[in-house]
């Protein structure tokens, strides 16, 4: 299969949706995924799995138990496996996550409306 580029304004215009991450790629057993947020997420962890999130576009703020981050467009972090964590944005935001294959938005939270599966590819 030939190597091709990704158009990630490309791929965030494809659809509308809020917490709903969709796969752009693999990288060996990882998946590259981009979702639009707004508003507040469910506390979670993954206990068996870290996360990145970098900010395309907008800005987020990340919570913790103990502290929030504030992260804005060209920043990123890196969510230890075990963390609570709780994506909170005042607007929408467009973020890119690097997360196992496999992986539930919510974690270990009760399944709600929020809850995405493993992810659509798009």
């Amino acid at each position: 299969m030939p190597v091709q580029k990704i158009a990630l304004a490309e791929k965030f215009d494809s659809f509308n949706e809020q917490w709903s991450p969709k796969i752009v790629a693999s990288v060996d057993d990882f998946d590259v995924k981009v979702v639009k947020i707004e508003g507040e997420f469910v506390w979670h962890k993954h206990d068996d799995e870290d996360e990145m999130f970098l900010v395309i576009d907008g800005a987020f703020d990340m919570h913790f138990r103990d502290n929030i981050v504030q992260l804005n467009q060209g920043e990123m972090i890196v969510v230890p496996r075990g963390t609570e964590h709780k994506p909170v944005a005042a607007n929408e935001c467009r973020v890119m996550v690097l997360e196992k294959s496999g992986v539930v938005n919510t974690g270990d939270a009760a399944p709600s409306k929020l809850t995405a599966g493993t992810g659509e590819r798009i």
